[in-house]
């Protein structure tokens, strides 16, 4: 009996009293019309985004618990943590790219009066090419898209880089006739990746320093080499040269900082994160 009892005093709240018809219809409305429709549009429900919150899939979420904006991660926002567990492949591609891009660039330069490109093929085409190329690939798996599509274009655009200077594939004898087509064919070459880059740097200027830094000088480098070859201008491919040598250095600055820590390291760099202008976000319908 005492537990027919518990259970009829816990159960109380759900003991409703029988209504009439009308008296039932008429309160029915009243809550219906306190719930959202299904046919009410979602663009009015605004979310904000603040100093502790940001909004993701439409959802307001803490950013102590995201992924933070990380030059070593090359995720240049606040992001849910990947479901895969594997390794940072996003220091792989940073350092592919960095020594790649310090090697061009001296030759870019004409550092010590260097001017027989072929020391430039190897590593476009194994290590800024293939070995950049798969570390894209891996960061597509993790779910990083902006890391993967970043390391796969720049690791096909060494091994095409590499390949104008390879005699098998003919492209660079195509020309010998002409030099100047060469010249203006490199250049488009080039534009055509300096238009790619400024997209890309316009998804980082939220992220931190060292992302902003490296894709402001490779950009600035591209449109450099692009109008230095169009051009036939030594200097001006000399300046894109040593833009690219500076945005190596940003590359292996970012590197160090996704594969250093406080556990394996005296030297910890800061990531340097962009402060933010927070503004609300609504939801799209």
């Amino acid at each position: 009996m005492s537990g027919n009892i518990d259970q009829i005093v816990g159960n109380e709240n759900s003991l409703q009293v029988p209504q009439s018809d009308g008296e039932h219809n008429s309160q029915s409305s009243v809550a219906s019309s306190n719930l959202p429709s299904l046919h009410t549009p979602l663009s009015r429900t605004t979310l904000m985004s603040d100093a502790e919150h940001t909004v993701i899939n439409n959802q307001r979420l803490l950013k102590r618990d995201l992924q933070q904006p990380s030059a070593g991660e090359f995720n240049p926002g606040y992001s849910t943590w990947p479901t895969r567990q594997i390794g940072n492949s996003a220091a792989i591609g940073l350092a592919c790219f960095a020594l790649t891009a310090f090697i061009v660039g001296l030759y870019l330069a004409k550092a010590m009066g260097i001017t027989i490109p072929n020391v430039v093929v190897a590593p476009a085409i194994f290590y800024g090419g293939i070995a950049q190329f798969l570390a894209g690939v891996c960061e597509l798996i993790k779910g990083n898209t902006f890391a993967g599509t970043a390391f796969v274009s720049y690791g096909s655009f060494w091994l095409s880089f590499g390949a104008i200077y390879i005699n098998n594939f003919g492209i660079a004898q195509a020309y010998e006739s002409h030099p100047e087509q060469f010249n203006n064919a490199v250049g488009f070459f080039l534009l055509g990746w300096g238009i790619f880059t400024f997209m890309l740097l316009l998804v980082v200027l939220k992220s931190t320093w060292p992302f902003i830094g490296l894709f402001i000088s490779l950009d600035f480098a591209f449109f450099m080499l692009a109008a230095g070859f169009m051009t036939d201008s030594f200097r001006v491919r000399r300046g894109g040269g040593i833009l690219i040598v500076i945005s190596a250095i940003f590359g292996w600055y970012s590197c160090f900082s996704g594969v250093s820590t406080v556990h394996n390291s005296y030297l910890v760099l800061p990531t340097g994160t962009v402060p933010r202008l927070h503004k609300s976000k609504k939801i799209p319908a």
